[in-house]
Formats: structure tokens, sequence, C-alpha cells
């Protein structure tokens, strides 16, 4: 019984916290939650960024998060309101799940992502080619 990734990433947003645009932007305006960008370089730097956001390629996030790994970034604390995006909310949605089992009590998605922050009209700011 294989499951697509459509399938999977449905079954992630069922136990996870999938938050607005506005509900992400009320969190970033009271500077409450730590915001991951979970996209490649290459889309970062083709689309822009949302401001504040911390850049952690899905592919590093578990490694970044845990705190036993020589990878750990200090930002990522298990006690710390973390909200992730990707280009539309596949990833994040997957990511979110499994911080949760990492620990993360208080993870949460952007549903539809950076396009629909994006389609929002919310701010957006250039990165450069890394």
């Amino acid at each position: 019984m294989a499951k697509t990734a459509a399938e999977l990433v449905a079954e992630a947003k069922g136990r996870i916290e999938n938050l607005t645009v506005d509900q992400a932007a009320g969190e970033l305006d009271r500077e409450e939650a730590l915001l991951v960008d979970l996209r490649e370089p290459g889309e970062r730097a083709q689309h822009g960024a949302i401001p504040g956001a911390v850049h952690a390629p899905r592919g590093m996030l578990e490694f970044y998060a845990d705190p036993t790994s020589p990878y750990h970034r200090p930002e990522f604390d298990p006690g710390r309101r973390v909200v992730l995006h990707c280009g539309s909310g596949g990833r994040s949605a997957l990511a979110a799940d499994t911080l949760q089992q990492m620990g993360y009590a208080n993870v949460a998605h952007l549903d539809g992502g950076f396009n629909a922050w994006k389609e929002a009209g919310r701010p957006v700011e250039d990165v450069p080619p890394a």
C-alpha cells in the first residue's frame, strides 16, 4: 500500500497546525516565531524571500534542528515557536510533522507557502544568488 506524495502531505496537514498568510504575518509582526524558509537557494534567488526568514534547505532541517547534531543551529530550539514555509506548502507540512516527532511542540507551517504569501501582497525581499 504505497502512498503518493500528495497523500503524505494531506496526512501531515491533519497532524499539524496550518496557518493562513494573515495568521503567520501576525505572529511575525509580534516577533513570536522563528520563520524558517525550506526552499532551495535557487528558489530563493529567483523568487525572493520573506523578510526575517531563516534559510534551512529541507534536506538539512532535521540536522539543524537536532541539538545533538554537529550541524545544529542555535536559533532552532524545541521550546520556541517555529513556523515553516516552502514554495506551496507541501514540503513545509511534511517538515512540521517531522519536527513534532523530534519534540518541537510549538510548530506550524504556512499553508500555501511562499506563493500564497506573495499573492497576498505581503513583503518580499530579494536574495542574491548563492
